[in-house]
């Protein structure tokens, strides 16, 4: 095992291979706020990726239902309880020694999967990537639970009618969407004894080499959030290649510019971002202040990674939900939440502006600027004033030039009155 430096943990852990970085990273940001689970991401990825025979259990992109949603079933809960087996009571946190971007949630005292995986042997020795294989009946229903809530504890099928407001509901779900999150140091790369997976060098998305591939499926039982799947028609394993033509800017549908993937050009509910981030050499995120990505995860810290319990340090952030119980969230999320939910409740001026980029272009956003408007509206939230400017936000291309241009309030348009099939 290696040593590398994982900032989202803030401090160095143990992988099988030395560390290497691309120039560039692929990375999301996802405002679960927004979600209405209308499941278009879902469709728009299988329509496009995963519709041939062999794949009719193929779900690179899904939207679940947490608590008790997931697919494959409980895969989440699962991992945790087997690192909590080989380290009991030792996954715990120390936000006291947060120190900005090298640090910026604290260091995580407890066990990664690949060092959780050196404690545990099978009749293989010990694994490289603690994970196991789910049966196939947890790939069965990618909706399972769906809109199913959390209410009392204890008290089967009994809703909470109190406490249905902010900060805290006591009956809750909300939607959890995923891909695969292009880890920096993936599960499934560590436990692949073929070495068929590797991270593109340009971008840091993770692809399968299928003619290297002999289907072992160690990569679905090393991957924490369970997103290789396999092909039994094919006997080798596939994934998300995040639409790596589109974000390479050669589809000459999209225009040959950079162009968001599939699922994220798809969403109703505009709660998708996604982009490219710069990489210094030792892996960690280069100083560029105006990269929407950039701004939301390293200057505001309202977009966080999830599970990075896990040691993966996964591209993939969500702006957690407000209504939620803070521990189940801090679970999930790290110790930020606080923070970031606080900040998402009253954004600052450039927060409001930064996220009315979410799904205003198919065209990836690399910078921004803003245009100060006047005052529209004005509050009281928690306590402290809050104010509302009609700022124009406007989204810059790889190139430099632009490619939206928005403000916070949403326009009104007055449409002609006439119709194309009136007579």
């Amino acid at each position: 095992m290696a040593q590398v430096y994982n900032w989202q943990l803030g401090r160095e852990m143990e992988y099988p291979y030395e560390g290497a970085y691309p120039q560039e990273q692929f990375a999301f940001v996802f405002n679960i706020n927004r979600c209405i689970a209308c499941q278009t991401c879902t469709m728009a990825c299988k329509s496009t990726w995963t519709f041939s025979k062999g794949q009719e259990f193929m779900w690179w992109n899904n939207v679940e239902s947490k608590p008790y949603g997931g697919y494959p079933q409980f895969w989440d809960m699962k991992l945790l309880q087997m690192i909590e087996q080989v380290n009991p009571g030792g996954q715990e946190w120390d936000a006291s020694k947060g120190n900005g971007t090298g640090k910026p949630y604290g260091v995580y005292g407890g066990m990664t999967i690949f060092e959780a995986a050196l404690k545990k042997y099978g009749p293989e020795g010990a694994q490289r990537a603690l994970g196991y294989l789910p049966p196939d009946e947890e790939w069965s229903a990618p909706n399972i639970y769906e809109d199913t809530p959390k209410g009392v504890k204890g008290e089967p099928n009994l809703l909470n009618r109190e406490g249905a407001s902010l900060p805290e509901h006591g009956t809750w779900f909300f939607y959890l969407q995923r891909l695969c999150n292009h880890c920096t140091y993936p599960g499934c790369v560590a436990a692949c004894p073929r070495k068929a997976i590797y991270k593109r060098p340009e971008d840091g998305i993770v692809l399968i080499d299928q003619s290297r591939c002999r289907g072992y499926r160690k990569c679905v039982e090393g991957c924490p959030y369970k997103k290789p799947m396999f092909r039994a028609t094919t006997r080798v394993s596939e994934k998300c290649i995040a639409c790596y033509p589109r974000i390479e800017g050669k589809d000459p549908l999209t225009g040959n510019v950079p162009t968001e993937t599939r699922c994220m050009a798809a969403c109703v509910g505009k709660i998708r971002l996604q982009g490219l981030v710069k990489l210094n050499p030792d892996g960690s995120w280069k100083e560029d202040r105006y990269n929407p990505l950039y701004y939301l995860v390293k200057v505001e810290k309202v977009a966080l990674p999830l599970y990075s319990v896990f040691g993966t340090q996964p591209n993939g952030y969500y702006i957690p939900p407000r209504w939620v119980p803070r521990a189940y969230l801090m679970q999930m999320f790290g110790p930020g939440v606080d923070e970031a939910i606080e900040k998402y409740t009253a954004p600052s001026r450039e927060l409001l502006a930064v996220l009315q980029l979410f799904r205003t272009t198919q065209k990836m956003i690399y910078s921004y600027k803003i245009e100060e408007g006047k005052k529209v509206y004005e509050t009281t939230i928690n306590g402290r004033k809050w104010e509302m400017y009609n700022d124009t936000v406007i989204g810059l291309g790889k190139n430099g030039k632009e490619v939206i241009r928005t403000t916070v309030e949403e326009p009104f348009y007055d449409r002609p009155n006439k119709h194309a099939n009136s007579i």
